[in-house]
């Protein structure tokens, strides 16, 4: 694959060799994120477990402290006082059954996060082929299946994310943008390996974190010591 002048040129900043500390990763990934835009900075957490059986199953959510940089757009399915509450609380869209259609013939996909009231679920399952292949299905682990939409809502735009395994054991989300601190960074990323240890299955056996790597989104990875973030 043909990388780019700037990519190339910020490859040379990191040994690939090397497992770095959070501080140092963290700097390195500020350093090479050289491109036009604000870019995200991403942590990509292999873990040592197999996602095909339920008992290892990590999945969770966790709210981190300086948010992600992002806007987030909420679409709240609720009814009467639930989705008065949602719309008080900020959501970007509320509704019920009257956004089936909109979503399953029209296209309409305007938001980055689904929040539903249990009593909703029956609604919001019918849309399980849209919003599942996009990660967007509400679950109760998560927090998105919840009768206190003002929280779920609250939480959601001051910078909570969702993290689970994808096909090949590996976490990918997002911990802030490149403009952002190094402190803050540091403990957005902090906030997030706490939550992932917390949540190491009972039935994991040997190394539980077997790689973390830190990136922009066009920039290198830079691999981080495991051992010091057990």
């Amino acid at each position: 694959m043909k990388r780019g002048k700037k990519y190339v040129e910020a490859a040379k900043l990191i040994d690939r060799a090397t497992l770095y500390d959070t501080a140092d990763a963290i700097n390195l990934v500020k350093k090479s994120a050289v491109a036009k835009f604000d870019e995200t900075v991403e942590a990509h957490i292999r873990l040592g477990v197999d996602g095909r059986h339920a008992d290892q199953q990590v999945r969770g959510a966790v709210v981190l402290p300086h948010g992600t940089g992002r806007t987030v757009k909420v679409l709240v399915f609720a009814k009467g006082d639930k989705a008065t509450e949602a719309e008080a609380a900020g959501a970007d869209h509320v509704g019920g059954e009257e956004l089936i259609p909109r979503i399953q013939n029209d296209g309409f996909l305007d938001f980055d996060v689904v929040v539903a009231t249990p009593d909703m679920m029956g609604v919001v399952g019918r849309l399980g082929r849209v919003l599942g292949p996009k990660g967007l299905m509400p679950n109760p682990k998560a927090g998105t299946v919840t009768m206190d939409v003002t929280k779920a809502v609250n939480d959601i735009k001051a910078g909570k994310i969702e993290y689970r395994l994808d096909k090949t054991n590996i976490i990918h989300v997002p911990v802030g943008k490149a403009s952002f601190t190094e402190e803050q960074l540091a403990d957005n990323f902090q906030t997030l390996m706490n939550a992932i240890n917390k949540a190491k299955p009972a039935s994991v056996k040997g190394q539980y974190l077997r790689s973390v790597t830190l990136s922009s989104t066009m920039g290198p990875g830079v691999k981080l010591n495991t051992m010091k973030l057990a």
